[in-house]
């Protein structure tokens, strides 16, 4: 009985430390990035910058507002590539389909836009959100030491983040996504951090898909502003134009010359 109760209290106590130190990390990393009164403080954010792939390359914007509203432009000569997340409803424009009026998303894109619409992240207030954060120790990203974190999503997804244990800023993730029965798994770099209205943010952010480093593509921001005048209704989907009205059988639509 009494190493039954010793076993039981051990298990609680080793319990209580991970998540502690789990906590720990997630405040230390908060803190790092400028604490959680100045990334409160931001209410929206627009970006611009360049994506690159080998010898591809293109333009790219990103427009975002608390808590889940982000808009994604993606400029090739001349066209734009829109996809948009309201809260509750994902659509794109895709002029490189051929498409010029708006659609929803497929599943795939929803799930990747609407975890990005996350504003903060997933771990500010990460259990207010229905997130858990499980601390698995130290690894290594390109040689150097980090701390790993594991992150679970209210929807089940999961987000591994490796903080460097000098900054407790994040260097890498990993985002395991469940779809349709099927795991995807993307791998992404974060760099040249800098701050905007006192928050550290990522100006170098290198994604694709895990084990793969030739297939990622690098967006580097020339340029950010927090607390950017962005209407709400400019992540909502628009209506597609509608159709010109025909005119009855056998008559002619009237012009201002008739």
């Amino acid at each position: 009985m009494c190493r039954v109760l010793i076993l039981a209290v051990a298990t609680c106590l080793v319990t209580s430390l991970a998540a502690q130190t789990a906590d720990e990390l997630v405040d230390k990393n908060i803190q790092a990035h400028g604490g959680l009164d100045k990334i409160k403080a931001i209410k929206s954010y627009r970006f611009t910058g360049k994506f690159q792939q080998g010898s591809f390359t293109a333009q790219v914007s990103q427009e975002a507002k608390a808590p889940d509203f982000i808009r994604e432009m993606f400029t090739i000569q001349g066209m734009t590539q829109i996809q948009a997340y309201d809260g509750k409803i994902g659509w794109q424009i895709s002029p490189f389909q051929g498409r010029k009026d708006p659609e929803m998303l497929g599943e795939d894109d929803l799930r990747d836009i609407s975890e990005d619409s996350d504003f903060y992240g997933p771990l500010v207030d990460y259990k207010e959100k229905g997130n858990t954060v499980e601390y698995l120790g130290h690894d290594t990203v390109d040689g150097d030491d980090v701390f790993r974190l594991k992150v679970t999503l209210k929807n089940g997804d999961i987000i591994y983040y490796y903080l460097d244990p000098d900054t407790y800023i994040e260097i890498r993730t990993e985002r395991q996504q469940f779809i349709r029965g099927a795991v995807r798994e993307t791998q992404t770099d974060l760099g040249s951090f800098k701050q905007v209205d006192g928050v550290y943010f990522p100006f170098s952010i290198a994604s694709g898909p895990k084990n793969r480093p030739d297939q990622k593509g690098t967006v580097t921001i020339e340029k950010m502003e927090a607390n950017v005048n962005v209407a709400e209704n400019e992540f909502a989907m628009p209506s597609a134009p509608a159709a010109p009205a025909k005119p009855p059988a056998g008559k002619p639509g009237n012009s201002p010359l008739q």
